[in-house]
């Protein structure tokens, strides 16, 4: 499959990355066994990665900006321009050596994502989205699932730890769906939950409390996958909500109607 030179960019800087993630993956093992554990040797992995993608994409598009969620902001000369990068989404599961964890890659073109990409090293599963061209896995096209009945779709989630923000809400959030669906899932990295509704696995996702980076490849993949992704109010104001609800047309509205509910109690 050919692809756009955008594209073939975020590829190349993402391969780059995963290379070196996966090896440092294949480490965690042996660190498991340590009485320090592997979380210092994780939390460098993380930066280092991160590190990779802001030079391979500053050298192919010198001046975009960069957002990142180990090093922040990083201004641009190209002020209409933004990387928005979670080098490792997934970092407990990276640190207990489950491989479910991922590089996510977006392009934001004033105020819009234009392009996304997110890909799984461990298991060499690479999703894109560039905007009006639709959404691929390892280039073979995908689309949301058909369910549409709550009864029967499987639903992922994000549960927030015990004394953070929104726990007693998280709760009652998670129970109410529980009621409703044919399956609950935590798998615990936001953007391979937003790809795996673009591809068809799971029927629908909500979580609060979530960064753009976590979000921002995968909101283009969910859409151009013909998909629906807003916020919890069914706006258009995830970054600044740091929510987000996504599924196919009448799985979405249900989601958004349980949540509703919820937040009327």
């Amino acid at each position: 499959m050919l692809h756009s030179a955008l594209l073939n960019v975020m590829i190349a800087a993402a391969r780059k990355a995963g290379r070196a993630l996966k090896r440092d993956f294949g480490e965690v093992e042996k660190l498991q066994v340590s009485l320090k554990g592997p979380a210092n040797f994780v939390s460098a992995a993380d930066r280092r990665a991160e590190e990779t993608l802001y030079v391979e994409l500053s050298k192919a598009r010198p001046g975009y900006g960069f957002l990142g969620e180990e090093g922040g902001v990083r201004e641009g000369a190209d002020k209409t321009h933004r990387w928005i990068v979670d080098p490792l989404d997934g970092t407990t599961n990276f640190l207990h050596g489950i491989p479910q964890f991922a590089i996510s890659i977006a392009l934001e073109r004033e105020g819009a994502i234009v392009a996304g990409l997110i890909y799984n090293p461990a298991n060499e599963e690479l999703f894109i989205a560039e905007k009006g061209k639709g959404a691929f896995l390892n280039d073979q096209r995908i689309r949301v699932a058909a369910r549409k009945r709550l009864s029967d779709a499987v639903i992922a989630c994000g549960l927030p730890h015990y004394g953070r923000p929104g726990f007693a809400l998280g709760h009652k959030e998670t129970g109410a769906v529980q009621q409703q669906v044919a399956g609950l899932r935590r798998f615990g990295a936001a953007a391979l939950d937003l790809a795996w509704v673009a591809a068809g696995r799971l029927d629908g996702y909500w979580e609060r409390h979530i960064k753009p980076w976590d979000m921002a490849a995968g909101l283009i993949l969910v859409r151009e996958a013909g998909g629906f992704a807003t916020d919890c109010d069914g706006g258009d104001d995830m970054f600044a909500k740091e929510d987000i609800v996504a599924g196919n047309e009448a799985i979405h509205k249900e989601l958004l109607r349980v949540l509703r509910e919820v937040g009327k109690d």
